[in-house]
C-alpha cells in the first residue's frame, strides 16, 4: 500500500495500491482483447436514471477477460501482469502453446514466466485449473464455475477465495468469504489460488475528485429531498424520516425484511447461512 505525504488536506488520508509488480513484461495491452464499452451513467434506454451516483469518469477500454478457460491440456506462459480499470483484480496475458493470447484474473503470487495449465490432471499450483472433485479439501479457490462448462462465476473479485470443505454425492461443499456454505456440482472447474490485489479494501480515496474520476458521482440523503423526490423528504429543517417503516425510494420496505425469494430455487444448495 501506498502513502502520501499531506502536502494538502486531501492528501493526508489518501493510500492507493502499489503497482511495483505491473513493472515486470510488456505493460501495453493487446489491442485484439479490448474493446469499447458504451457508458450510460445509470440510465435504462427511455433515457431515465433507475441507477443512482453514476456518470463522468475516465475513458476506460474493456479488456475481454477469458473466465472460462477452456483450452485444455494446452500449457501457457504468462506474459504479463496488468492493471484492469473494469475490476478490481489485476489480470494475466497468457501466451500457450500454439501461439494465441488471452487475459486470465491473475491470482496472488502469480509472475512473469510462471507456466499455467487447465487441465483435468493439472497440478495443484497457483493459477492452474482443474476439475473441483479432484482439489484437496482446505485448499483456497477462485474463478469457479456454478455450471460445469459455464464459465467461472464466483470470487472473482479483488482478494476474494472460497475454501473446500469437502465432496460428497457430486457435490462440492464451498465456504465462502461471507462465512455462507454451500453446494456446486463436482465437475466444475475452478481456478488455484487466492484472486490478487488483496490490498484493494483498504484503500482510502481521499478526496471527491477521485471518485468523481471512478465515474461516482455525490450521494444526497434521502431526507435532505423533497417529498415528490423520495420518501423520506420532506418537514422543516433537519427533522426526522416521518414514516412508521424504513422505505426505499420507491416505497418498498427495506428494515429488517428479508429480500431473497423463498422459493428460489438455489436455496436446497445452501447449507448454512452467512452471519
Amino acid at each position: 500500500m501506498k502513502k502520501y505525504n499531506p502536502t494538502t488536506p486531501s492528501r493526508r488520508h489518501y493510500t492507493a495500491v502499489s503497482y511495483k509488480q505491473l513493472l515486470q513484461g510488456d505493460k501495453k495491452r493487446v489491442k485484439a482483447l479490448t474493446k469499447k464499452v458504451t457508458k450510460h451513467a445509470g440510465r435504462n434506454n427511455q433515457g431515465r436514471i433507475t441507477m443512482r451516483h453514476q456518470g463522468g469518469g475516465n475513458k476506460n477500454v474493456y479488456r475481454i477477460i477469458d473466465f472460462k478457460q477452456n483450452k485444455a491440456d494446452i500449457p501457457g506462459k504468462v506474459e504479463a501482469i496488468q492493471y484492469d480499470p473494469y475490476r478490481t483484480a489485476f489480470i494475466a496475458l497468457i501466451c500457450y502453446a500454439d501461439g494465441e493470447r488471452r487475459y486470465i484474473l491473475a491470482p496472488q503470487g502469480l509472475h512473469v514466466g510462471a507456466r499455467v495449465t487447465r487441465s483435468e490432471q493439472a497440478p495443484f499450483e497457483v493459477g492452474n485449473r482443474t476439475v473441483l472433485k479432484r482439489i484437496p479439501v482446505g485448499t483456497f479457490v477462485h474463478n469457479i464455475e456454478m455450471f460445469p462448462g459455464k464459465g467461472g462465476q464466483i470470487a472473482r473479485s479483488a482478494g476474494s477465495s472460497v475454501q473446500i470443505l469437502a465432496h460428497d454425492s457430486g457435490y462440492t461443499h464451498l465456504k465462502m468469504p461471507s462465512g455462507e456454505i454451500r453446494k456446486v456440482m463436482s465437475d466444475g472447474y475452478a481456478s488455484i489460488g487466492q484472486v490478487s490485489n488483496i490490498e484493494h479494501n483498504l484503500v482510502v480515496i481521499g478526496k471527491s475528485g477521485r471518485a468523481r474520476a471512478m465515474g461516482v458521482r455525490p450521494t444526497v440523503r434521502g431526507s435532505v429531498m423533497n417529498p415528490r423526490d423520495h420518501k423520506y423528504g420532506g418537514g422543516e429543517g433537519r427533522t426526522q424520516r416521518g414514516t412508521k417503516r424504513p422505505k426505499d425510494k420507491w416505497g418498498n420496505i427495506t428494515g429488517g425484511r428479508k429480500t431473497r425469494k423463498k422459493k428460489k430455487w438455489s436455496n436446497t444448495l445452501i447449507m448454512k447461512r452467512r452471519k
